[in-house]
Order: C-alpha cells, then structure tokens, then sequence
C-alpha cells in the first residue's frame, strides 16, 4: 500500500475514533490497533496515538467550553492533578509491570457498564453531589490521570463514572468534563513520548485532522442528544474494552 493511501486510510480511522472517544471513550481500541497493522512497533503507536489523540480531545474540549458546558476556573485543580498524575503514571509505566492492572481494569469496566445500563440516576438531570470538588479533583484527578500515563484503556470512562457518581453531575456534563481531563492526561502523556522520540509525525499530524472532524461531530451529538446516546454508548465501550483486554490477556497472548 502506497504512503498516501495508508495516510488517508488512518485518518479515516482517525476520524470514527474521535467520535467515539468524544462520546464515551474507548477510542484508542480502533486507532492503537490501526497504527500497528500499519507496521509501527507498540511504542511507536503508543506515542503517535497520544499525539493524535490530543488534538481530537482538545476539540471536543474548546465545542465544550464555548456552548457553557465547561468552567475554565471550576475545572482548573482537577486539571493539576490529572496532569500531575498523568505524567507520573507515564514515567512509572517504564518501570514497573503492568500485568495487575490488565487483570483488574476489565473487571472494573464489565462492572462500571453495568453501572451505566441499571442506574437510574443517570439522565440530562443533575442529581446529589456526593464528594467535595476538591476532593474530588485530588482522588480522581490523580487517581484516573496516573491510570492513563501508566495504563490507558476506558480512561474517559473512568473520568465519566466519577463525574456522575461522586459529583451528580448529568451525563451530558459528566462527558464534557470527562473530554477535559482526558485531553489533559494526554497531553502530560505526550510530552514524555516526545522525550523519547518514538512519535511518527507525519502519520500523527494526517490523524489529528481526522481526530478533529470526529471529535467536533461527537460533541454536537453529545450536545444534541444527551443520555439518550451516551448512555448506551458508555455501556458498549466498557464492554467492548473489557472484552478485548480479556481476550488479549488469556486467549491472545
């Protein structure tokens, strides 16, 4: 296959993940497999899918911002913590195995699915705020941050359930936050690929335009639509990335 048409061909990838990941996340389980059947190596398409994916975060993030559902200032700590979390996860994950947390992480998101599909608290409507916001942002801010640097996969599932579990907020906030610090754990995740030197820009770049036009058409479905389509949408994710890290774990590996 000739460069151009590989190039188009991950952009177009590009493309369906930003949507899905706007919406509910889980969009590097279409974009990380694509860049190693392109025949990059795993780190290689760990650190291009970061840069990729930053742009289409960041999109989504600035739709977010502009139609009010995001407070530049109220999310400004939660934003320190996952980015302080993110980056140490990023430095930790080269040291250490990560064989406990491909064990556990499917088993957390079956039951956050479940979660997602059984609650009835989950709608366009704010309910109980459970938890502090600063405390919120210390424990999941750092907690959920540290997990995409060291791990990665249903981080914005992760952000969302904490979102709507521990702060009330409805699912169409709950997602636009999520997309916020998401955006922020891959940036801090970003900067220490581009230390090592293992992102390929030329497919990165092609990507992110991709990543932006999907990114753009998820958030004004999420605007749109609210509940009625994230929450179906969360449920397949969390399912869909638990049963791929399963199968990865004990059938193909």
């Amino acid at each position: 296959m000739e460069f151009i048409e590989l190039v188009l061909l991950l952009s177009a990838v590009a493309l369906v993940a930003g949507c899905v990941d706007t919406i509910a996340g889980g969009g590097g389980l279409l974009s990380i497999p694509a860049l190693l059947w392109a025949g990059l190596s795993p780190v290689e398409s760990l650190a291009t899918n970061k840069a990729q994916a930053v742009f289409g975060s960041g999109t989504a993030t600035v739709q977010f911002i502009r139609r009010g559902l995001i407070a530049p200032r109220g999310i400004a700590l939660a934003v320190l913590c996952t980015f302080a979390g993110a980056a140490f996860g990023a430095w930790l994950v080269q040291r250490l195995d990560s064989t406990l947390l491909e064990g556990l992480i499917p088993l957390l998101l079956i039951a956050f699915a479940l979660y997602f599909w059984r609650s009835p608290r989950l709608s366009d409507l704010d309910s109980h705020q459970r938890l502090d916001e600063s405390l919120f942002a210390v424990l999941i801010g750092l907690g959920v941050g540290f997990y995409d640097g060291f791990f990665g996969p249903g981080t914005g599932t992760f952000f969302a359930l904490g979102y709507v579990a521990l702060l009330g907020y409805n699912l169409r906030r709950a997602t636009a936050h999520s997309k916020a610090l998401n955006f922020t754990s891959n940036l801090a995740a970003l900067l220490c690929f581009v230390q090592g030197g293992h992102i390929l820009w030329p497919i990165a770049l092609a990507m992110a335009l991709g990543q932006m036009i999907g990114a753009w058409i998820g958030a004004h479905l999420v605007l749109r639509h609210g509940a009625a389509l994230v929450r179906p949408v969360l449920v397949v994710v969390s399912l869909t990335v638990s049963g791929k890290l399963l199968w990865e774990r004990f059938v193909g590996g």
